[in-house]
């Protein structure tokens, strides 16, 4: 049975999942506006395993949510998994992190997805994606206008949700716009079956040279 710890710091929320092929276990996490990752990963590391009886030992792979994000998240959360993946000889798994979020909503098959993190001003970072999850345009960071997503029918319901969507709603308006509030920040609660299909296929990382994905040029000042 494959046995995965989940790890997602790409904001706000510090969030840890185990799950077992495919199949949510155990999860901790953590809402912090000051981004407390450094003082609660490891702990809720260790609390999730607990919480099913297990040990680091019985880890068969990590997976992470690499970005984009939180330039400090993404740093804390990718050092950790890599330094354990060391330790314990397992593959590591990088998972984007705005696909994380995708996984909290059920798509109707006449929608668009858009989620969105925080970039600052009025910039976020986004992707698009079909019904069926699958990516129409990769992730970028894109300034906030009118007209950003003429290319895309408005014949479909284009659904915008992540924390970033909120600079949106003056912006992009019209009866086929949809808003998600609910559906904020990614959690490792998501990354369940999203990580054990990349494990399956054996889609792991190098070790070594795995950096997260920040997106833009990382500036210390803006962490």
């Amino acid at each position: 049975m494959s046995t995965l710890l989940n790890i997602e710091t790409s904001s706000k929320n510090c969030s840890v999942s185990i799950s077992q092929e495919g199949k949510l276990k155990s999860l901790v996490e953590k809402y912090s506006e000051n981004y407390s990752h450094s003082e609660n990963l490891h702990n809720f590391i260790s609390k999730a395993l607990k919480k099913i009886k297990l040990t680091p030992n019985d880890l068969d792979a990590i997976a992470v949510g690499m970005g984009p994000g939180s330039y400090t998240g993404l740093r804390i959360g990718v050092s950790a998994a890599k330094g354990l993946c060391y330790a314990l000889d397992i593959p590591l798994i990088g998972l984007n992190s705005l696909e994380i979020l995708c996984q909290r909503y059920k798509a109707k098959s006449n929608e668009i997805l858009f989620p969105m993190f925080d970039a600052r001003r009025m910039e976020v970072y986004t992707m698009v994606l079909n019904s069926k999850k699958e990516i129409i345009k990769k992730t970028t960071a894109k300034i906030i206008k009118q007209g950003i997503f003429k290319d895309f029918s408005k014949e479909k319901t284009w659904v915008f949700f992540g924390e970033g969507s909120t600079k949106c709603k003056d912006v992009i308006k019209g009866n086929h716009v949809k808003f998600i509030d609910e559906i904020m920040y990614p959690s490792a609660r998501e990354m369940a079956l999203f990580s054990y299909e990349y494990f399956k296929e054996k889609k792991f990382e190098n070790i070594a040279y795995f950096e997260p994905f920040y997106l833009k040029e990382f500036i210390s000042k803006m962490s």
